[in-house]
């Protein structure tokens, strides 16, 4: 797998032993080559919520990642402990740390299956095919060698991430996220939840410094097969912030919501 010339790592991440986890340069975000793209590392802490003293026939319905500092492409060690563990639901808390310090906080919902005669309620239109094979996409003075390049990309509209949203766009991971093991429903969902603002995008990131502090995935259902799609836009206000909502889909339709709180400032 290649983008234009560089060849990606096997994975996002190599797991090193006792929680902890070498990052490779296909984690790092559009920023820069040193900081990575919150996907990955929001992935790395969901699959350790969903591993956490795990139990059949619960799933997780929700989780909510704040990100107090950039995530390094560098060593990190995840660690996962139970706030609340109840006959139906479970609050499942973890920290993703770097050379010491919290760079990234998870809490998760895991909830008890709902019964099989539960109606299916989807009032949402299913969301439109996966196009054809694209070019790579464009972000004016972003960093396209890692996460970027590590995912294909069809947005249904054609451009990319320099067109101005709302915005529709389908994707999947050209690598798995830990070397040697196969990605969940929820570690997909993750790894792309934090790129909806950058689908949404209608901000401009050039003249103003806009970044998201958290990543909300609430998922109804857990999303089916390797493609997954956002259909995201973005509100701001004069004075306040911005916030970036969006629809998952799989190739069936509707899976959950994605939020994100956006810092609008000056640079």
């Amino acid at each position: 797998m290649t983008s234009g010339s560089t060849r990606l790592p096997e994975s996002f991440y190599r797991h090193t032993g006792d929680g902890s986890y070498h990052s490779t340069p296909a984690t790092a975000g559009p920023w820069s080559p040193k900081a990575q793209h919150a996907g990955p590392p929001s992935a790395l802490l969901g699959r350790a919520l969903e591993r956490h003293d795990a139990r059949d026939g619960f799933r997780v319905a929700r989780v909510t990642l704040e990100i107090p500092r950039p995530v390094p492409v560098a060593e990190l060690r995840v660690d996962v402990r139970t706030i609340h563990s109840g006959g139906r639901t479970e609050l499942v808390e973890g920290e993703l740390t770097a050379d010491g310090r919290t760079v990234m906080l998870a809490r998760a919902w895991r909830i008890a299956s709902g019964p099989a005669d539960t109606p299916a309620l989807r009032p949402e239109p299913v969301p439109p095919p996966i196009p054809g094979p694209q070019p790579s996409p464009t972000m004016t003075g972003a960093h396209l060698d890692g996460y970027v390049a590590a995912m294909e990309w069809r947005f249904v509209s054609g451009g990319g991430f320099d067109t101005p949203g709302p915005g529709t766009a389908w994707a999947r991971q050209r690598i798995p996220l830990v070397a040697g093991e196969a990605d969940t429903p929820l570690t997909r969902a993750l790894t792309l939840a934090d790129s909806n603002w950058a689908v949404a995008s209608e901000l401009d990131h050039i003249r103003k410094l806009v970044i998201n502090t958290d990543i909300t995935l609430a998922l109804h259902r857990d999303p089916v097969g390797e493609w997954l799609c956002l259909r995201a836009a973005t509100a701001a206000s004069p004075t306040g912030s911005g916030l970036a909502s969006g629809r998952l889909d799989d190739e069936s339709g509707d899976c959950g919501r994605v939020l994100q709180t956006l810092l609008v400032a000056e640079r």
